[in-house]
């Protein structure tokens, strides 16, 4: 007779991820409604941007609660779920600060001792952001060996942490600075760590092993990636795809502001900082999904092409069009509407054809195994017109399956002819 497995782990699992996502949801909540009384204050940007990061916090929690419902062992999973909390954490505490000392002064108890707890959750949700590329995507350490980065790591979080408790320090809010926007900064009223001397002389320190902990971080990932199996390769492809996209919005972002400075570069600058912003909020639970759950795993080739085609035909057509306008307004005379509508036009005819091209190209440099598979599909096609043996076609299609797709096992089913 087989024993029973217990059932007790398993269900506290799930107790306990559930509990997390409903204090989650309900801080965020809590936290929508002072924002919604706020409105007034903080201006129509900061709204935008408590927006972005409600999106994020339903992501967070969303994200680390399918993977603890899969993966209960995993720490990613909670880790994310963590994150959504933190940053809702965050969001609550700065904006009833803002609400019992600005909008309704006295209206709410402790508003200023719950308005200190906006940095620590956005200090939270940065250190657990850095726990996850460590420990990305098994939920464990490349190798014992890097026990004393996690523990720096951690220190070094904390330290920064206990700025909180310094005098003379001010509390200005958390992720979006509500206080600040609202003109509603206060002095710390939990400070008690002096403001100079040896405590200065430790934040030096903390502030040094945070540079290495930070090289060790990233470091960490290649050290995991040398040596890994296809699987593991293209798990951490996909996170790495984050951040290599992120930095390309930061890189845009400061070449944008330092060749069109000033009011010029606005609508430019926001574009760029809205997609640096919400490509890590979206982007880092896809990629923990995708990665711990293995789901379309193999994707990333075909999204990136993707996303290298469009980013070239974006600009070969903006190219185009400002050409163009600046062609028939300047030499040839037309006036703006007319150069306008003709440069949309010759834009839009111009976007299949470019867009094909670009694609092939594209595909050829950045996703191999749909290039490959392409062109192995178009010689079978080719050979099969000239091919009359049934079993001769048989043996083809199994190699030309096996040649392109790798698979384990290849079968081939015939139908039997009725006469």
């Amino acid at each position: 007779m087989s024993e029973a497995r217990p059932a007790g782990r398993p269900r506290s699992h799930q107790a306990a991820a559930w509990g997390l996502t409903i204090v989650t949801l309900a801080v965020l909540a809590a936290g929508l409604v002072f924002s919604v009384l706020n409105a007034g204050r903080i201006g129509p940007a900061r709204v935008g941007l408590s927006a972005i990061l409600s999106v994020a916090v339903l992501l967070y929690a969303a994200s680390g609660r399918l993977i603890t419902s899969r993966r209960p062992d995993n720490a990613i999973g909670w880790l994310l779920g963590s994150i959504g909390l933190s940053v809702a954490t965050s969001m609550f505490a700065e904006q009833y600060a803002l609400y019992g000392v600005a909008t309704a002064p006295g209206a709410v108890p402790a508003a200023k001792a719950v308005g200190c707890l906006a940095p620590v959750g956005a200090f939270a949700t940065v250190l657990l952001l850095f726990l996850i590329v460590l420990l990305f995507p098994d939920g464990h350490l490349p190798s014992p060996r890097w026990r004393p980065v996690l523990w720096a790591t951690v220190v070094v979080f904390i330290g920064w942490g206990t700025q909180q408790f310094q005098t003379g320090t001010t509390v200005a809010g958390g992720l979006t600075n509500a206080l600040q926007a609202g003109h509603a900064t206060y002095p710390n009223p939990t400070g008690f760590l002096p403001r100079h001397g040896w405590y200065s002389d430790l934040l030096k320190v903390i502030f040094v092993l945070a540079i290495i902990t930070v090289i060790a971080v990233v470091a960490s990932v290649f050290a995991r990636r040398r040596g890994a199996s296809p699987e593991r390769r293209q798990q951490l492809a996909w996170l790495g795809y984050v951040g290599a996209l992120t930095l390309v919005w930061i890189l845009a972002l400061a070449l944008s502001s330092w060749l069109a400075p000033g009011p010029s570069n606005g609508w430019l600058g926001q574009v760029f900082w809205g997609l640096m912003v919400l490509t890590p909020v979206v982007g880092i639970p896809v990629a923990c999904v995708v990665a711990v759950l293995k789901y379309r795993l193999y994707d990333l080739g075909r999204i990136v092409s993707r996303t290298v085609t469009y980013a070239i035909l974006s600009g070969l057509l903006v190219g185009v069009y400002v050409g163009l306008v600046l062609l028939a307004t300047h030499l040839i005379g037309l006036t703006s509407p007319v150069a306008v509508a003709g440069a949309t036009l010759a834009a839009a005819a111009l976007f299949g054809p470019l867009r094909s091209r670009v694609q092939k190209r594209v595909d050829h440099r950045f996703n191999r195994a749909r290039y490959d598979a392409e062109r192995m599909l178009a010689a079978f096609a080719a050979r099969l017109t000239e091919e009359l043996d049934a079993d001769a076609v048989t043996e083809d299609l199994a190699r030309s399956v096996h040649a392109a797709l790798e698979p384990a096992h290849v079968s081939i089913w015939l139908a039997e002819r009725q006469e």
